[in-house]
C-alpha cells in the first residue's frame, strides 16, 4: 500500500479525492498496489467528506511521516505551496501538483531538488488540465527535435472569443457570461490578460528545449482591446482570432516566445477549437506536426492527470523519472519579440492620412472590409518584417495624424 497527502481540497483536490475512491480497481491494475489517501491539508472543515476524518490543518503532520511516500499539491499560488513543495522533495517524498504558477516560477529549483533527493516532480495537469501533453513531450516525442509548439492553452479567452465571433457579443457581455457559467474568475485578469496562459507556454517550452524560461521574460498580450469589428475583420481575411502560446527555437540557439492575440486562418485546424476546448500544436523534426486536443481545465479532467502522475509515482517509488531541466542564467534566451519577424492585422482611424500614406510606408499590403467598419477607418494586414520595423511605422502614421485602433499578429506555425 502505498500512502499519500493531498494538500487542498478545494475544486482540483476534492476532485483527485473522487477520483481515487471511485477508480481504486483501476489504481491497483495499473499500479499493482493499493492507493491509501492518509491525509488532506486544509484550513477549512468537511465533515461531509468521504475522507472527513483524515483531515489535517498541520502541514507537519505530512512532513514527519515517513509513511507518506508521495504528496498531491493543489491548494495554487506561490505562498505556502512553493515552501511545502520544497520540504516534501527534500524529505525524500514525490510530489505531484496541478499548479502552473509554481511549476512556471519554481520549475528548475524544484527539479534540482527533487533530483538531489532521488524524488519525481511531476505536473502533467499544470498544463492543459486533462489533456495529455507534458508525458507525451518528454516520453512518446523523445526521438524527435522539438522545432515549436503553439497552443491555445485558455479555455476561458477561448470561449469568450468564441462568442464574440458566433454570438456577435461584445468582449464585456461575453465575459460576464463567462463568469456567471464558472469559467472566469470574479478577477478574471489571469486568463483575460494572458497570464495564466503565459506560464502553460514557459512550462512546455522548458520542457521542449531544456532550459527555463520565466514568465516575466515572455512578452504578454491579453484579449481585453478587441472588438466586433476586429472580429469582422478577422472574418473577411479568411481566418479567427485565437489567444495562442507560441515558442519556436531559432538557430542561434535562441528562442522567439510570445502570447498575444492572433489571426488563424481558417485552414489551420486550430481555427476550429472552440468554446473552452484548448489545442496544443507540437511540430518536431521527425513527426511534424501532432495536435492535442480536449478541455483545458474543469474539477474531474484536471484530477484525471494528477491521479495518473501519482500512479506513475508509484511505479517509481525507488526510480526517478528522467523529467528535468536545467535554470535559464543566459538574458539573452528569448530573442526580443520586436525582433520577431511577423505580418500583422492593424485597424486604424484616419483624419488627414490617406491610403496612399499607408501604402508608402508598407508598401504592398492588403486592404480589408467589413460591414461593422466604422466611418474614417481603414483596416490592412502588413508584409511580413520585423515587429520593430512595423511599430516604427505605426508611430509615423501617429504622428501624422492615425489613431492606431488594433493590433494583432498573423499566425505563422512553421
Amino acid at each position: 500500500m502505498v500512502n499519500i497527502a493531498v494538500m487542498g481540497h478545494g475544486v482540483v483536490g476534492s476532485g483527485v479525492v473522487e477520483v481515487i475512491l471511485s477508480h481504486k480497481e483501476g489504481v491497483l491494475r495499473h499500479a499493482h498496489e493499493e492507493l491509501n489517501i492518509k491525509y488532506v491539508l486544509d484550513l477549512k472543515e468537511f465533515p461531509d467528506s468521504p475522507v472527513a476524518d483524515r483531515f489535517t490543518k498541520n502541514f507537519e503532520d505530512i512532513i514527519r511521516d515517513d509513511s507518506v511516500q508521495i504528496v498531491v499539491e493543489v491548494m495554487g499560488g506561490l505562498n505556502p505551496a512553493f515552501d511545502f513543495v520544497k520540504r516534501c522533495l527534500t524529505a525524500g517524498k514525490s510530489v505531484v501538483t496541478s499548479n502552473k504558477e509554481l511549476v512556471a516560477a519554481k520549475g528548475a529549483e524544484l527539479l534540482a531538488v527533487a533530483k538531489e533527493h532521488n524524488a519525481n516532480f511531476m505536473f502533467e495537469a499544470s498544463v492543459g488540465g486533462g489533456i495529455p501533453i507534458i508525458r507525451p513531450i518528454y516520453q512518446c516525442l523523445a526521438a524527435n527535435n522539438v522545432l515549436e509548439i503553439a497552443g491555445i492553452l485558455n479555455g476561458t479567452t477561448n470561449f469568450i472569443l468564441t462568442k464574440m465571433i458566433d454570438d456577435h457579443m461584445s468582449f464585456q457581455d461575453a465575459l460576464a457570461l463567462a463568469q456567471k457559467l464558472g469559467y472566469a474568475e470574479r478577477n478574471p485578469s489571469a486568463d483575460v490578460d494572458g497570464h495564466d496562459a503565459c506560464r502553460k507556454i514557459c512550462i512546455l517550452a522548458a520542457l521542449a528545449f531544456g532550459k527555463h524560461v520565466y514568465p516575466e521574460q515572455v512578452h504578454t498580450e491579453g484579449i481585453s482591446n478587441l472588438t466586433l469589428a476586429d472580429v469582422a475583420y478577422a472574418n473577411a481575411w479568411g481566418g479567427e482570432i485565437k489567444l495562442i502560446g507560441n515558442v519556436k527555437m531559432m538557430d542561434n540557439g535562441q528562442i522567439q516566445i510570445i502570447v498575444c492575440p492572433m489571426l488563424v486562418p481558417n485552414s489551420n485546424l486550430m481555427a476550429n477549437i472552440d468554446d473552452v476546448f484548448n489545442g496544443i500544436m507540437v511540430r518536431g523534426d521527425a513527426t511534424d506536426e501532432v495536435l492535442f486536443y480536449g478541455k483545458g481545465a474543469g474539477k474531474l479532467p484536471t484530477a484525471s492527470a494528477v491521479v495518473a502522475d501519482v500512479i506513475d509515482c508509484m511505479k517509481h517509488v525507488d526510480a526517478r523519472k528522467y523529467l528535468f531541466w536545467e535554470d535559464n542564467t543566459d538574458p539573452d534566451y528569448v530573442q526580443n519579440y520586436l525582433d520577431n519577424p511577423v505580418a500583422m492585422y492593424v485597424r486604424v482611424r484616419v483624419s488627414d492620412v490617406e491610403a496612399e500614406r499607408i501604402r508608402g510606408l508598407f508598401g504592398s499590403i492588403n486592404w480589408l472590409a467589413c460591414d461593422e467598419a466604422e466611418e474614417g477607418e481603414l483596416a490592412f494586414v502588413t508584409p511580413k518584417m520585423a515587429e520593430r520595423e512595423i511599430r516604427s511605422k505605426l508611430a509615423q502614421l501617429e504622428e501624422q495624424g492615425a489613431e492606431v485602433k488594433t493590433t494583432v499578429r498573423i499566425a505563422d506555425f512553421s
